[in-house]
């Protein structure tokens, strides 16, 4: 997928730096009143700075507050290739709970779900890309979570579903599927229609191992084992077979307790 060059520049410096401003706005904007702000372009949320940016599309962005909409869902054309984590989290028996109960209680507890799993990912500084149905797809990339975009992903499931069982009563069952690699991120769809997302076989891997995953499983791909150890300790090694894929994927198993 070829780039303008202007724009790879752009996109380089924003997921793997941080920045999205140029010239006067970049020392303007920390100067304005008044906290929050967001984090990439330090664009005051509150106060009379807040008020004055607003209407120009400075505003809390719905994939990230902590972001503004201008550096999250207002982006040029293109993307890059980089490395990146990114978590699927899904409903284990999405199909049989809805049989049981009403559709109004379902709606609750989906409600539930996703504002948890929204926060839990906000928290972390990740991006959250989307809701489907009865899952989440995660982002974390180095210019919005920081270096420790990988271990924020991991620490973001296992929070997760921790606070999934805290919160619904019974606890919703869950399994999650964490992946890291390179993948082309960017803004991708029709002239008509675009989002920030992500692309390439480590996300897919991601959505595969949650497919495999067991209620109360997190599945985090071998590549994140050693880290993945630093953080949680010695975790079961599982062989799992993908859908689409020919070879088996060697997973780590977390289950929070």
């Amino acid at each position: 997928m070829s780039n303008d060059p202007q724009n790879e520049t752009w996109w380089r410096e924003y997921l793997l730096r941080g920045h999205t401003l140029e010239g006067p706005a970049r020392f303007l904007f920390p100067r304005l009143p008044s906290s929050p702000r967001c984090k990439v372009c330090y664009a005051p949320f509150g106060g009379i700075g807040g008020a004055l940016l607003r209407p120009f599309g400075w505003e809390p962005s719905r994939k990230n507050p902590r972001l503004c909409a201008r550096c999250c869902e207002r982006l040029p054309a293109g993307g890059i290739e980089m490395d990146i984590a990114v978590f699927f989290a899904d409903v284990r028996g999405y199909t049989s709970i809805a049989e049981k109960i009403p559709p109004t209680q379902l709606a609750q507890t989906m409600k539930r779900f996703y504002d948890t799993a929204i926060d839990t990912v906000i928290a972390f500084d990740g991006l959250v890309d989307k809701l489907l149905g009865d899952a989440v797809m995660a982002l974390f990339v180095p210019g919005i979570a920081g270096a420790e975009y990988r271990a924020k992903s991991m620490r973001a499931a296992e929070r997760l579903m921790r606070d999934i069982a805290r919160v619904c009563d019974p606890p919703l069952p869950i399994g999650i599927g964490i992946s890291a690699g390179l993948a082309y991120v960017g803004n991708l769809g029709s002239d008509q229609v675009v989002d920030l997302t992500a692309i390439g076989d480590t996300v897919n891997v991601a959505s595969r191992l949650q497919a495999g995953a067991s209620a109360g499983e997190i599945l985090i791909v071998e590549e994140l084992a050693p880290l993945a150890q630093e953080l949680f300790g010695a975790l079961e090694t599982r062989t799992v077979l993908l859908k689409g894929k020919e070879q088996p994927v060697v997973a780590r198993v977390l289950r929070p307790k």
